[in-house]
């Protein structure tokens, strides 16, 4: 079964922190819609199994209006899905919007919230406010949403432990089933890494983005959420099907854009040019994985998620292994799966690092 990301580039503003292919010429917004469905037509099948899950990313996605979404979805064909995601901006959120998302066929949304304190938000340059995104939530529910994420950012800048506290008992009193948290990390060239490298903005210490994140998962947990990925939480039965799939390594499709395919053992990609890929042009290219390559990937995926490393390991990962059990950082649990502890999630780059062949 495959999943099918489409990518919309789309944005009415940029925040300061992303440096996601994106764009806001949205005048170019029917004519891109056009190319993607001729792009549909001709890769959906390329997997070769049918397409169960659709996750429109971005960009903005919530800046396409429903009857192009529609377009999208009808050229893939969407009898077999099982999950169709779309990522939200609670500025763009009405009523209306959120019944035509449901009856078109969106049966997941992504709600791309971050704070719900107004003085983060602007300071990250999201274009709602707080009260936007509790609105947003509670449109989606009363469309009859069933099956809701939201995101949420900490390591802000001048963020607090009392604000992000906070936060976490917002979000847990909408009742949403899905809650992914990231860190800040400061991509060069951002704003907000400009800001910090001439001294306007100072970075939270690693210590203090460490607290932040145990505060997260203590108290998501505590509400019910399985810590199924680093980043990731969910009430039992609500994980991210599509997502789910880059970190098993399945098959997925990537369409529009700068969009990235995954079809075992090549992964291949769409340039990140807008005027390209409406022209057709220069669309595709690919890289063949290695057998290392292929280990490499399951060591670092496989602990990001719950489910730990499976399957062989070499004989220089299990040494390594062995001495980040003795410090507490991995553990092995009963059916001989190797999953990162608490701490280990703290230094999980340079575990993985030590691990890789």
């Amino acid at each position: 079964m495959a999943g099918l990301y489409v990518h919309i580039p789309f944005c009415k503003k940029r925040c300061r922190y992303c440096d996601f292919f994106s764009t806001t010429r949205l005048e170019r917004q029917e004519v891109y819609v056009a190319a993607l469905v001729k792009e549909i037509a001709a890769r959906k099948d390329e997997a070769g199994e049918p397409i169960r899950t659709i996750y429109f990313g971005g960009g903005t996605p919530s800046t396409l209006a429903p009857q192009d979404i529609t377009r999208i979805l009808d050229a893939v064909g969407i009898d077999e899905a099982e999950e169709i995601t779309m990522e939200l901006n609670p500025g763009d959120a009405s009523p209306a919007y959120m019944q035509a998302l449901r009856d078109i066929g969106i049966n997941r949304l992504s709600i791309g919230i971050q704070s719900f304190q107004d003085d983060l938000l602007t300071l990250i340059g999201r274009r709602h406010n707080a009260q936007q995104a509790i609105n947003a939530v509670r449109m989606a529910q009363e469309a009859g949403f069933t099956n809701l994420s939201i995101d949420l950012m900490y390591a802000l800048p001048t963020q607090t432990m009392a604000a992000w506290q906070a936060d976490i008992e917002t979000a847990l009193s909408l009742g949403v089933q899905h809650i992914s948290s990231y860190g800040l990390i400061y991509e060069q060239g951002t704003a907000l890494t400009q800001a910090v490298e001439s001294g306007e903005l100072e970075a939270i210490d690693e210590e203090t983005e460490n607290a932040m994140y145990d505060e997260l998962c203590s108290r998501l947990k505590q509400a019910g959420f399985v810590h199924y990925e680093v980043s990731n939480f969910a009430l039992p039965g609500y994980e991210a099907k599509h997502n789910s799939r880059y970190w098993d390594h399945t098959p997925y499709i990537g369409v529009g854009a700068g969009a990235h395919t995954y079809i075992p053992p090549v992964r291949s990609w769409n340039k990140d040019d807008l005027e390209a890929y409406i022209q057709g042009d220069g669309i595709r290219e690919s890289e063949t994985l290695t057998e290392t390559d292929l280990y490499n990937e399951r060591i670092m995926l496989g602990l990001r998620t719950n489910r730990g490393i499976v399957g062989p390991i070499s004989v220089h990962s299990r040494k390594q292994m062995d001495e980040y059990i003795h410090k507490g950082l991995l553990r092995r649990t009963d059916d001989d799966r190797i999953v990162a502890t608490q701490e280990g999630i703290h230094i999980l780059n340079r575990i993985i690092e030590d691990l890789m062949i």
